[in-house]
């Protein structure tokens, strides 16, 4: 038992690359997606850790256990790649009793789970953007309407890509904000308390807005939408104009007030929620590995044909019929997202009643084709419309829940 206290520095860092091995699989397809950002957050940690007042280790551990237990109950991969990386960081305060708030928010904004939340919004955002700036144009430049992202000017149609959404600039820009914010850290001898951390944080997303506003006037007035270095110029432009240099003006404002205070705990304080962390990161790993039955067909309406279907993966079951084409998939697929990763440009998108029942509707645009796209979430023979709901229903009731989008040419309802 002394031996093991003796080298319990280097027994907990074998444990977590052990566990990093057995899930190699996720961290690397954590890593592929988002290497650049979780390299810096973990640079940030080194150089932006400092000893605080308090003791983080059984809120770590609660946030960890609430991660892993979606996980386990989900099979939710990327807040379990999230939970890895927390138990990283908790392994590293441990440690040193060091900890940087600014790259724990990075290492969230860098995650798969911010990813995907942002693209769940980005149909929403998008439509509001464009009509913030139809609003604004109208008085100036002949645009007849706005249909979703699409202009009518003079009798001309410009659409507004993905692109300007500002997904990779807006990471750009907390990643530049947080470098702020750590070199003003270390310049001063002192550090950011959470308030002036959560503060700074909001005026970068408010400052990715204005610059994502101005970005889309810019393309319209220069008449610019296609993708072309033009395109991507004016895109820096303004993320220079209206994100970074504003960011180097309001920085002054913001001035650490803190100083690194010393926080002594128990070697075996520390020991015992790092044990009970890696426990819950264990048991959850063994059962991510387990493979799902989704049961997606099981008590389906007898109103679809599932003997014309074919299985695309097992996740996704294909209907196709001459007036539809009908998807069943797992709760976890997005219509919004996968009409949109296919070139497909949304014009309308909202929640209609179907017998009574709320479901989604969409408009979309494809090669100046237009498509009807209705899509729920199914459980118990019920209809759904928010995620967050049928994910709670899962994650408390372990029911199964499937997806059905039906979409046509003409319009179904």
């Amino acid at each position: 038992m002394k031996l093991i206290f003796q080298y319990k520095n280097a027994i907990a860092i074998l444990i977590l690359a052990l566990l990093l091995a057995i899930n190699s699989n996720i961290v690397l397809s954590g890593l592929d997606s988002n290497l650049f950002g979780i390299l810096f957050s973990i640079v940030l940690f080194l150089i932006g850790g400092r000893k605080i007042s308090f003791n983080l280790n059984y809120p770590l551990l609660g946030f960890i256990f609430l991660l892993e237990f979606i996980s386990y109950r989900l099979h939710t991969k990327s807040l379990h790649f999230l939970a890895l990386a927390l138990l990283a960081c908790f392994l590293y305060y441990s440690f040193t009793q060091k900890f940087s708030f600014i790259a724990f928010i990075c290492i969230f904004l860098f995650s798969s789970v911010f990813n995907t939340f942002f693209d769940y919004l980005t149909v929403e955002i998008k439509q509001t953007l464009c009509y913030s700036v139809y609003l604004t144009l109208k008085n100036f430049i002949p645009i007849t309407k706005i249909e979703g992202v699409n202009f009518y000017i003079n009798n001309a149609k410009v659409t507004i890509d993905t692109a300007c959404m500002g997904l990779s600039m807006f990471k750009t820009g907390f990643l530049f904000g947080a470098f702020l914010l750590t070199l003003e850290e270390r310049k001063q001898h002192k550090y950011f308390n959470i308030k002036q951390i959560f503060l700074f944080c909001f005026v970068i997303v408010l400052l990715n807005i204005i610059s994502n506003y101005f970005r889309i006037i810019i393309l319209i007035l220069f008449n610019c939408t296609e993708e072309n270095t033009l395109h991507y110029s004016i895109g820096l432009l303004c993320f220079a104009f209206y994100q970074i240099i504003p960011m180097f003006f309001l920085i002054r404002f913001f001035k650490p007030n803190l100083e690194e205070t010393s926080n002594q705990n128990s070697n075996n304080l520390i020991s015992l929620p790092i044990t009970i962390a890696f426990f819950i990161v264990l048991i959850t790993t063994l059962e991510i590995k387990k493979e799902l039955k989704y049961n997606l067909l099981e008590n389906l309406s007898t109103t679809y044909n599932i003997e014309k279907g074919i299985w695309i993966n097992t996740e996704v079951f294909k209907i196709a019929t001459p007036e539809k084409l009908i998807y069943i998939k797992t709760s976890s697929h997005n219509p919004l997202i996968c009409w949109t990763g296919n070139g497909y440009k949304v014009i309308e998108s909202k929640v209609i009643k179907k017998n009574g029942e709320e479901i989604c509707f969409v408009r979309m645009e494809k090669n100046n084709i237009q498509y009807y796209s209705y899509w729920w979430y199914e459980c118990d023979h019920k209809k759904y419309t928010s995620l967050v709901e049928v994910l709670l229903i899962k994650l408390f009731q372990n029911k199964s829940v499937r997806l059905i989008n039906e979409t046509s040419r003409t319009k179904l309802i």
